[in-house]
């Protein structure tokens, strides 16, 4: 970009309120970090309710009988869809020339068909129907998730987003936390899924109404081809290996995190003989357990390693807390020790989830596409929701042919995985 031509984009952004691509940002916007969190929040509440509590029951009630091979079918099948739509709406993004900016037209859009999602979802009385609106549900929950956190390299200087990742990460649990709240105070299978929603409908509005997003004057020369559109969901390791071993890394910690979580409701009311009542009073204690500890290391783990100046050594201390919490969890011998082992596991994720978004944002391949690099990482934040219930009934079904039982099984399994995630945080060599 010529002087000339960069004054203009300048003085464009001045007089429309849209800020130019391409400029770096001097200062993080006021009222940004808050309002960023706000939207996080609200999806994650939307997202995660069903996934930790709500859809586990949701099933239950629909199909007892073969309640755990349904739930791995609807959770697994729903997560692709995240997959998909993250990175692509993330690219899409990257070329949206709207007068309305580049990423609050794929905000707005994605969390009102979310809200029709979930409206159907609670009303639901087949399997199959709760299938196709949770993979709508998912499709249209991460588009808002792709656009949003693409705001991050816009909108926040490189030596702050340790920080903003720090309070931005902290969402995750407090959405667990809201929805485990939320499922327990209400029993309406309906009102389960349509109270999150809506909640994420309104602070995704206030996120809009105060974002100067960046804006597009012209559109990019080069189509939206079939080519560009498969090159949303890859990267090439070889060129860029930090990059690559950046999404190995969350891959496999998020699996321990995100991905073993899914069965604890059934966990609970086979191990422990709970009813569905005592179970969700057992998660929301679990998951006031894990966030506090997460209140604790996620802004610090944030903080220490802006000051410091290295992201490593965070990331590979989170995903080691959580091999402990989840190997205590595999062998929990009463509920009290279940829910300290989940506060052990919320004080590694807190850490871990604050930190590895400032480390990918300084491992990016191309400045130029910055929310679609953000949504191939995402791949590895959906893939484990995938694979997880895909593959957990065959672990679980052979766990219980063992001494330590089936739900034992595959937790150290889950430990396993993000045991190496931890080690393979040192492959990446571009970042300390």
């Amino acid at each position: 970009m010529t002087e000339l031509s960069a004054a203009a984009s300048a003085a464009a952004a001045g007089t429309t309120g849209f800020k130019a691509p391409g400029t770096t940002p001097s200062r993080t916007p006021r009222g940004y970090t808050p309002a960023l969190a706000g939207v996080n929040f609200g999806i994650y509440l939307a997202l995660l309710t069903p996934v930790m509590v709500a859809m586990a029951f949701k099933i239950q009630h629909i199909d007892p009988a073969g309640a755990t091979g349904s739930l791995g079918l609807v959770l697994g099948i729903g997560a692709l869809f995240a997959l998909v739509a993250n990175p692509l709406v993330g690219r899409l993004s990257d070329r949206t020339t709207s007068r309305w900016g580049m990423r609050r037209p794929w905000m707005l859009g994605g969390v009102l068909v979310g809200l029709g999602s979930f409206v159907l979802i609670g009303a639901a009385t087949s399997v199959w129907v709760v299938l196709v609106a949770w993979c709508l549900a998912q499709a249209s929950m991460n588009a808002v998730l792709a656009a949003a956190n693409a705001t991050i390299p816009d909108q926040v200087p490189v030596g702050g987003r340790g920080r903003v990742s720090g309070v931005v990460g902290i969402m995750t649990p407090l959405g667990v936390l809201g929805g485990s709240f939320l499922t327990n105070l209400i029993a309406d299978d309906f009102l389960r899924f349509f109270v999150p929603a809506v909640i994420a409908v309104v602070l995704v509005v206030l996120f809009c109404l105060i974002l100067r997003d960046r804006r597009l004057a012209e559109k990019p020369a080069q189509r939206f081809t079939v080519g560009q559109f498969l090159g949303s969901f890859v990267f090439n390791p070889a060129a860029h290996p930090d990059f690559g071993w950046t999404w190995l890394t969350k891959f496999l910690v998020m699996f321990g995190y995100a991905g073993i979580a899914t069965y604890l409701p059934y966990y609970l009311t086979e191990r422990f003989q709970l009813d569905e009542k005592g179970a969700t009073g057992i998660i929301l204690l679990a998951n006031v357990a894990s966030m506090v500890a997460m209140m604790i290391s996620s802004p610090l783990g944030g903080w220490l390693s802006d000051k410091i100046g290295k992201r490593r050594p965070f990331v590979a201390l989170a995903g080691l807390i959580m091999v402990v919490g989840l190997v205590l969890l595999a062998f929990a011998p009463s509920l009290p020790v279940l829910i300290i082992a989940q506060a052990i596991i919320g004080l590694g994720a807190g850490s871990f989830l604050s930190v590895d978004l400032a480390l990918a944002t300084e491992v990016l391949p191309n400045p130029d596409d910055t929310a679609k690099d953000l949504g191939v990482l995402n791949i590895a934040n959906a893939l484990p929701q995938s694979i997880a219930p895909a593959i957990a009934p065959g672990i679980i079904a052979l766990g219980a042919t063992t001494a330590l039982g089936g739900y034992t099984v595959y937790y150290l399994f889950g430990a396993l995985v993000a045991l190496a995630g931890a080690v393979f945080v040192y492959r990446i060599k571009g970042v300390k």
